[in-house]
Parts: C-alpha cells; structure tokens; sequence
C-alpha cells in the first residue's frame, strides 16, 4: 500500500461525525488500491481502476451540483460533522485530483506491465507505431471510422455543438489558410459504436488517437492549429415531486420522461481535458459551456478510464490476465428439482437462505419465477422492480403469467437513478401484456426487494415469499453479493400482502406482524433494538452489515449503545460517518470495509438479545443505516427464524470479521487503515470454496 492512498485529506476533528462527502472518497480511494494489489491479475487491476472511474462518474453526475448550490446558499446539513459547505467542495475536489494522479500512474504501470508479459497486450499510443502500421489504421478509418464521423466547426452559421454528457470529444482549433481566422471544431468520438480501441494484433490504440492523427480527411483546405481530448459530465440528478407533476399536469411516467429530457442539457459540472490544451482552447470551452475554472480537470495521460472495464475482452480469451472464475453453485435447496409442485413443497418443508453469487442467481431467484409463471396451481405474482433485468427473463416470465390469465402485479420505482429509461421501456412492456404495473409513490422510493407468489393448493391459497437485499437483475446478480430468503411462513405472507396493497392501493399505515418496513417502522424498531442491546450492558452485542452507515439519529444510538458496554461489529462497505473507537463515546466500536473481486451488497442486522436474553435476532432486507433509506424510501427488513438459515447467515457474517486480506479498518480520526499485505484469509475464498 502506497502513502498515496494511506493519507486521509479530511482533518481529523472532535466532531461526533465524519463528513459524508470526503467519506465517500476514501471509499473510491479503497477501490482504487485494489488496482495496486500485485497478486492479482492485470486485467482484474484495470477493472478496479476503471470501477474507480466509473464511481467518479455518477459522483460528478449527482452529488457536486448539489454540494456547490448548498455551498452558495449557505444551506447547512443535517449531520454536524464539523465541515463546512464550501470546504466540502474544496477538499473533495483536492481529493479527486489527487486520485486522478494516482489512476494515470497505475494505468501507465499496467500498460507496461502487460506489454512485458509473455503473451503480451499493448496499449499503446499512435506516436509508438511504425509507419507501416500507422498507414494500416488509417486504412480502417477510412473504411470504418471516417463515414460515421460529423465535423462541426463554430462559426456565424454554425453555433457551438451540444455537448453531451460523458461523451468522448476531440475539440480543435483550425485556421482558414487565406484569411488567417480562427475557429473551434469538434468531432464526437463515436466509442459506443466502435469502442475505445482500434486494434492491430495485440495493439490497441486509443480510437480518439487516430481520428486525430487524421484530421486532414475531415477539415480538408485548412489549418489545424491544435487538437485535444476533453470529456463533459452533466448534473443528471433529476428530481420529480407533487410540484413537478402540478407543472406537467401529468401522471408520474410522464413526469419522469420529461425530467429525462431536461437532463440531457444539465448544468455542467466538470470538464476533463488533455492537460496539454492550450489557454486559448480552454478559454472558447469554458465560454460556450459557462463554467468557472475550478470545473476542469487536467489529465496527464487517458481521458476516461472507466472505458477499461472489459481490457480482458482485448486479450483474445487468455485466462492469465484474469483471476480464475468463480463458478456459481446451485443452492442445495434448489439441486433436483423436477416441476414446480416440487420446487414449492421444498420451499413449504424449510425456508431457505440464498447467497448470490456463490449461489447461482438463475438456479434460484429465476427458477423460483419461471415457475411460478408456469406452474397452473399459481393463482398471482408480486414483485417490486428497482432496477430490473437486464437479460429480461423475468420479465420475459412475468409476461407469459399474465398472458396465461394468471394475476401479474409489478410496482416499477420510476426514479430508480440512471435506470428510469430502462425501467420505463420494460413497464410499458408488461403492460402490453396486461401485467397490472403501479408505479410506487412521487414523495417515496419503492427501495424493497419482494416478490409474492400465491398458489391454490387442495382448496386453500397458500403463499410463497422472497425477500431480497439486492435487485431482480440477473446481471448484477454475477456481481454483487447479495442475500435471499424463500419462505412459506404464512404470518410473512400475510404482512407481503399488506405491503402489496399498500403499495398498489393508498399508501395508508400498516401494522404488520413480522416485518420491519420504512418508513413508517424502522427506525423506531431499530432504535428499539439498539437500546435493547444497551440494556443488557456488557452482554449486550451487535453485527451490522450494510452498504453505508449515514443517518445521524442511528450513530447517536449506537454510541449510546457502546458506552452502555455493548460490543458492535459494523461492516460497512462505503460511507461511515460514525467514528468508532473514542473514549468515552465508541470506545467498543469497530468498523471494518471488505473489498474484493464482489460488490459488497448485502444488508444484515444481528442483535444478541433482540428476542430475550440468550435469544439472538436476525434481520436482512434492503435497508441502508441512511435517512434515504429509513424517511424517504419503501423498504422492508424480515427476520430470519429458522435454525439452519440462521446458520448459513451467521457463516457469512463470521466470513467478512475472519478477512485480513481485503479488510480494511477505520479509525477514529476518520482514516482507513489499509490491510495486512501479509494477510492470507479472504472473505470470498472462505465463502466459495466453504459454501455459505
């Protein structure tokens, strides 16, 4: 671990708090040190480089437009984290450029390193070929590159081009030979439609690289004084409310489309350039897009490096550059099963816990649908869609429900960020197919994972349950680790049921038995089982995993916890503002982050005596410790009772502590302490070769 990303930009303070913004950057720091890690292979290093990018991305793209207007408005934040608006903005920005640095230097050192190798990928500049192959790529684009490209010069007749937002753009300066005027050009990199690459054997080129080289073919009969390569990000943060909806005088999914197309032309937030460009250059961008200087960002070397995602799909399916794959198990509940009576009876006799992507998200979730959807016993399907498939099976599922006269019920979160297209074109799908789809709430984000099947078996109605921490999308599910429970247990039918009519009817109260649902019911439930643990003092214990720990009014209870005695376990993926280990306040806190070849993803609550001395309690759902996620969004907790599937997740909880490979640890001062080098259990091996 290097001291570059050792070091902690946010000063230490007495604040009860860390800051949440700069939390968030020592969480991207975290993913970026992955690339720095030699026991892995190069290709799995420029991913985690280009995770960091594309982290970066939808930070730019969602939260500095916000940071900077509460900066100008002097708007204060809800948590007191001893920072002020304006120093936010300043040091998340100090720690953003100097993580850029950091990126550029491990790209060039895995560039190197793969062109070393023994079969070798090169990623190499125009500059480094020779004449003969620099007259064959410009071969290609002519053939291939040249026809697709528009060249658009900024002069009286001309106005200056929209930019679109995370475009790759070529901006030139270019003279009229006679005349000697001056004019601003750009060409659009067309990367979506022929990558990021040209390629010559096992060279890869920047695409950008040799439109540039072959500029003359696209401005013929003038002078280009200067090219450079510059990216534009665009406030995306869309926002729809009653008000939103009194001004379109239309329903939520037309509200939506339209927020859609006002974000196309949002207020530009950075701008990412050839650190090369000159003044003059800089100066016709900054006018025509209307930014101040602190908006751009020089970049000594790539521009884009969340293009590197797929460098492994470059090597021509060599396995070396990659770690070997995890296949993914079918989970023993689910090994056999030979129809849907089957499948059911298995669910009715145990309830059965899932742990994506050991256990195989198609063998399971989808199986679970599919037969659902083809099964003639089933009577309806529920389900609530956050982000929803991309394969669209289950849509595809879902459809042939209905079509079959089957009761199909979706409720689709419209505002499911960066996915409310997607989620749009597959609700109008369903409803050609006459699924009943409701789209959630305008003040409330659907946020639950749920899905309800309802079977008529020997003359009765018989439920069968899904309770989810992450999304019904079968490609994430290869991704992130995320938890399920299948379960027939009819009290936590009933309660789905009235979560569904609550969701699909008027969002009224609900007083449920078993289940813990925002925000109506947990945050008082889980305060109460805080100080549940408080009351038991030195017996007290609690185990938290989640993906950030934000709301203030949740810290204050665990620190109220910790000075009662209580030892608290957090494992905490990416943002913590709780600052662990202080006398006096957190002194029997810790917090860990566990980062590896998985996105973290899976929530569980773990409370020693939350049933009675001696009688621990399980919770797991898709709730963040975030006033998001406790006051703004439908989310639902359920616990786990049964014996064996209280085992498996306690396997998975005792798997993140054991790690001191990819375990980091927080301090107080709000610094991460990078893990042992020497460490040799890793979370995800314990997970997949031991079986959760």
């Amino acid at each position: 671990m290097t001291a570059e990303h050792a070091a902690n930009v946010a000063p230490a303070t007495d604040t009860r708090f860390i800051n949440r913004q700069l939390s968030w950057h020592e969480f991207n720091r975290r993913v970026l040190a992955l690339a720095e890690d030699g026991s892995l292979p190069y290709a799995d290093r420029m991913r985690f480089v280009s995770i960091w990018a594309n982290n970066l991305d939808e930070y730019f793209l969602v939260r500095i437009a916000s940071m900077k207007d509460d900066a100008r408005n002097g708007r204060v934040r809800v948590i007191d984290d001893g920072v002020t608006s304006q120093s936010q903005v300043d040091l998340s920005l100090a720690m953003v450029r100097q993580q850029h640095q950091v990126a550029q230097r491990i790209t060039l050192e895995l560039a190197k390193a793969m062109a070393q190798a023994e079969q070798p990928l090169m990623l190499v500049n125009w500059s480094g070929l020779s004449p003969t192959e620099q007259a064959e790529l410009s071969e290609f684009y002519a053939d291939q590159v040249f026809p697709i490209l528009t060249p658009l010069a900024v002069d009286p007749g001309h106005p200056f081009p929209y930019i679109s937002t995370l475009s790759l753009n070529l901006g030139m300066l270019i003279a009229d030979p006679q005349s000697g005027i001056r004019r601003f050009a750009r060409v659009k990199v067309p990367t979506h439609l022929l990558g990021r690459h040209a390629y010559l054997g096992a060279k890869a080129v920047p695409l950008e690289q040799v439109i540039a080289a072959n500029l003359d073919r696209l401005f013929p009969g003038v002078e280009i004084l200067e090219q450079t390569v510059f990216r534009v990000t665009r406030n995306a943060d869309i926002s729809v409310d009653a008000e939103t909806l009194d001004d379109h005088d239309d329903d939520l999914l037309t509200a939506v489309e339209s927020e859609l197309r006002r974000r196309r032309f949002g207020e530009v937030v950075r701008v990412e350039i050839d650190a090369a460009a000159s003044a003059e250059l800089r100066n016709i961008l900054a006018s025509e897009l209307d930014v101040a200087d602190d908006v751009f960002f020089n970049v000594d070397g790539t521009v884009d490096l969340g293009s590197y995602c797929n460098v492994d799909k470059l090597v021509n399916g060599r396995t070396d550059f990659n770690l070997k794959p995890m296949e993914p198990r079918t989970p023993e509940g689910f090994m056999g099963i030979g129809s849907p009576d089957e499948l059911f009876a298995r669910i009715r006799a145990n309830d059965i816990l899932v742990h994506h992507p050991y256990d195989s998200f198609d063998d399971s979730v989808l199986a679970f649908i599919n037969a659902a959807a083809d099964d003639p016993h089933t009577q309806a399907i529920k389900m609530t869609m956050y982000r929803m498939s991309g394969d669209g099976l289950i849509v595809e599922a879902l459809v042939r429900a209905a079509e079959a006269g089957k009761q199909v019920v979706v409720v689709v979160e419209l505002k499911a960020r960066f996915d409310e297209a997607a989620n749009i074109s597959w609700a109008r799908r369903l409803e050609r197919a006459g699924v009943h789809v409701a789209y959630g709430f305008v003040s409330l984000k659907i946020h639950t994972k749920t899905c309800l099947v309802i079977r008529r078996e020997e003359e009765k109605l018989t439920r069968y349950c899904h309770f989810g921490t992450g999304n019904y999308n079968a490609r994430t599910a290869r991704l992130y680790t995320d938890i399920g429970l299948f379960t027939a247990d009819p009290e936590f039918g009933a309660d789905l049921s009235a979560m569904f009519n609550s969701l699909t009817g008027f969002h009224v109260p609900v007083d449920y038995n078993h289940l813990v649902v925002a925000p109506a019911d947990m945050r008082p439930r889980l305060a109460e089982l805080i100080r549940n643990e408080a009351a038991a003092g030195a017996d007290g214990h609690i185990r938290m995993k989640m993906n950030s720990l934000v709301d203030p009014g949740m810290i204050d209870e665990l620190y109220a916890a910790s000075q009662a005695g209580v030892r608290i376990e957090l494992i905490i993926r990416g943002m913590c503002c709780l600052r662990p280990g202080v006398p006096g306040m957190s002194e029997n806190i810790s917090v860990r982050s566990v980062l590896g070849r998985y996105l973290e993803h899976a929530r569980c609550y773990w409370f020693a005596n939350g049933e009675g001395t001696g009688n621990p309690y399980y919770l797991i759902g898709s709730a963040d410790l975030m006033s998001r996620n406790l006051d703004r969004r439908v989310e639902a907790l359920v616990p786990v009772t049964d014996p064996m599937t209280r085992s498996k997740l306690d396997h998975i909880i005792e798997a993140n502590l054991a790690d001191t490979r990819r375990a980091w640890t927080l301090d107080h001062d709000g610094s991460w302490i990078a893990p042992d080098p020497s460490g040799t259990i890793e979370m995800h091996v314990l997970l997949h070769e031991v079986g959760s």
